[in-house]
């Protein structure tokens, strides 16, 4: 949903829907780009870096009817590395992308908590009960029971009730702890957060790409341009500069798009 303060500019994304897009022909051009010697990226970026997400997560159904394959794993099987993660997390539906993100942060080798709070504490309310539904039919547990399961103590009450969908308020009252100062930071000025939240994914020795991929996939179509302006306040350098520096490619030039500019 839009952010408080936000809404009078009107859309604040990169990505805008393409006009007469269509999804049988979308996919002849993915087909075409994996088939015969070689892939072709440029063709795949060109396309996918032009649609905004509802107009992406389709090409799944078309190239199944189209050609009886699923797309994924045809696209797995062409891509490689970060290009191929970049590529992949921009056809999952947003409440779906969250959900397979949260399950990565719990279930990996440690929590990342820091992701938790990430995806929890910046979605709407609506957003949230979509993404706990989601969680729950596909990985068959509840996201409350998965986050308690998982974390400690003061850190789990905050999340908890963050994914109850109850105000932040509520845990700052009840929890005075440093977890709270970076739900209350996030939703007070949101791009601010996540310009910060990219700064720190790109700095120092090596790149937290799947920290990057995310923010760049799911702010792209909500407030990315309103994240470049707080980048270049706080550090003197546009986004594009940054994630230019910090990537090489094909996975480069995806990113790119997505930011969709320089500043």
């Amino acid at each position: 949903g839009a952010q408080p303060g936000f809404g009078a500019k009107g859309y604040r994304g990169t990505i805008k829907d393409f006009p007469g897009a269509d999804p049988l022909r979308d996919v002849e051009v993915l087909r075409k780009a994996m088939k015969g010697f070689g892939t072709d990226e440029n063709a795949i970026i060109e396309l996918l870096g032009s649609r905004p997400n509802k107009q992406r997560v389709p090409l799944k159904a078309a190239y199944k009817t189209t050609y009886g394959k699923d797309l994924v794993s045809d696209l797995k099987s062409e891509l490689r590395g970060n290009f191929e993660s970049l590529v992949l997390a921009m056809l999952k539906a947003p409440a779906h992308f969250d959900a397979s993100e949260l399950r990565e942060a719990i279930s990996g080798a440690g929590t990342d908590e820091a992701c938790l709070i990430e995806i929890l504490s910046s979605r709407s309310n609506a957003e949230i009960r979509e993404i706990t539904k989601i969680y729950k039919a596909e990985y068959g547990k509840s996201l409350e029971d998965a986050i308690s399961g998982d974390t400690s103590g003061h850190f789990r009450r905050l999340l908890v009730s963050l994914s109850q969908v109850q105000t932040l308020i509520m845990c700052i009252v009840s929890n005075h702890v440093p977890s709270v100062y970076f739900s209350v930071k996030c939703i007070k000025n949101t791009p601010a957060y996540f310009a910060e939240r990219l700064h720190k994914a790109m700095q120092g020795a090596g790149t937290k790409d799947r920290t990057l991929i995310r923010i760049m996939v799911s702010r792209s179509e909500v407030d990315m341009l309103d994240i470049r302006q707080e980048y270049l306040r706080l550090y003197g350098m546009s986004l594009y500069t940054a994630i230019s520096g910090d990537t090489s490619g094909d996975y480069k030039k995806l990113l790119l798009k997505l930011c969709g500019g320089s500043d």
